[in-house]
């Protein structure tokens, strides 16, 4: 078994939302991460965004690592077509060895448990318990409320510029995603034991 060049975690909804470009960009980061022998480690869904983006990075030949909790394998359809599937017990071990396996993370549209990755590892980032690169994919705009609302809160002086800065946007995959795997080849020894 050849070893990654390098491991994505990528939080994404568990459903499909109303634009097909949603679908279409899962499609693209799967077939990227794939296509540079890259490895996704995600939710470890197999329904929305979650499993578009696990089908399509298996589909290009690459290697996906799903990590979910018992209490949602029905309920998330446990994906069993991963390369590995690890079941856990909660929430907490589900994100904290989705971030462990990681080499950056990048968000894709999803609803509040997407969000809530995204904002937790970004405050993990902040706290210094990590510094692997972090992004969000703001496909077809869909994160453009969100970034005006933190751009509010930096004006308002509850966040600083130096925060904004440790989460890159865009709405290009292939952009987006060189620009993660590049910066997480600097990335240092993380303290995940910390969290």
């Amino acid at each position: 078994m050849n070893t990654p060049a390098f491991s994505i975690c990528v939080y994404c909804g568990s459903k499909p939302g109303t634009n097909p470009l949603f679908a279409e960009a899962a499609v693209a980061v799967g077939q990227w991460i794939a296509a540079h022998g890259g490895q996704l480690v995600y939710g470890g869904g197999s329904g929305g965004l979650m499993g578009i983006v696990a089908d399509a990075t298996l589909a290009a030949g690459g290697r996906v690592v799903g990590i979910i909790p018992k209490a949602l394998v029905e309920k998330e359809w446990a994906h069993h077509g991963c390369t590995e599937l690890h079941i856990v017990d909660n929430m907490h071990e589900r994100k904290r060895m989705m971030a462990e396996r990681a080499d950056a993370f990048l968000a894709l549209p999803g609803g509040i448990g997407t969000l809530e990755e995204l904002f937790e590892v970004w405050t993990w980032r902040q706290l210094g318990y990590h510094d692997k690169p972090i992004g969000l994919l703001n496909t077809a705009g869909y994160y453009d409320g969100m970034l005006a609302f933190l751009a509010q809160a930096v004006a308002s002086e509850f966040m600083g510029d130096w925060q904004m800065g440790l989460v890159r946007s865009g709405a290009s995959p292939a952009i987006l995603l060189s620009e993660l795997v590049q910066a997480g080849g600097l990335s240092q020894a993380p303290q995940m034991d910390q969290i």
